[in-house]
């Protein structure tokens, strides 16, 4: 694979492995995802595995700076820790573009759980989304594959200008 060529770090749930809290996945069908997969653009990862988080686990919501459980069980630390394993591996590979599930602790890029576990979303972000974006990292969510696309084209289309002018 050519290394100009921009790769993706996609939510292993959204890529249907059943890694979310509930063991499930939340697999999107995307032709075009899958083109992506085949092509090997794709690096699926889930922060809160890497983490040291089980599969099942139960649910956790962020307070704050803080992600707990529903039970008051402080799982910031392995929150954190898949966060940063997650900025490691983009950075190791290049990867500026995530795709990750909204919603989530995590990973979500608009929403995410008001904390008090009622089932109710608002603004906000996931830790492993926070610490990507402070790193310059452009993070999309499952809602957003149109935008994700033309930030890949956009890219891919200035490395090639960028090559054609130092090549």
């Amino acid at each position: 694979m050519d290394v100009c060529v921009p790769r993706v770090l996609v939510s292993a749930c959204l890529l249907g492995q059943p890694v979310r809290y509930d063991g499930r996945s939340k697999g999107i069908v995307s032709d075009w995802l899958a083109e992506l997969g085949a092509e090997g653009r794709v690096l699926a990862f889930c922060p809160e595995v890497a983490g040291g988080l089980p599969t099942p686990r139960p649910p956790a919501e962020r307070q704050g700076e803080s992600v707990v459980t529903e039970s008051g069980l402080d799982v910031t630390t392995e929150f954190d820790r898949g966060a940063a394993l997650a900025l490691a591996l983009c950075q190791q590979q290049g990867i500026r573009f995530a795709l990750l599930k909204e919603g989530s602790p995590s990973c979500g890029s608009g929403r995410i759980y008001n904390g008090r576990f009622e089932g109710v979303s608002v603004a906000g972000e996931g830790k492993t989304t926070a610490l990507l974006r402070r790193h310059g990292i452009a993070v999309f969510s499952e809602d957003q594959l149109a935008e994700l696309a033309s930030a890949l084209s956009l890219d891919a289309s200035l490395l090639d200008i960028s090559s054609a002018a130092t090549g």
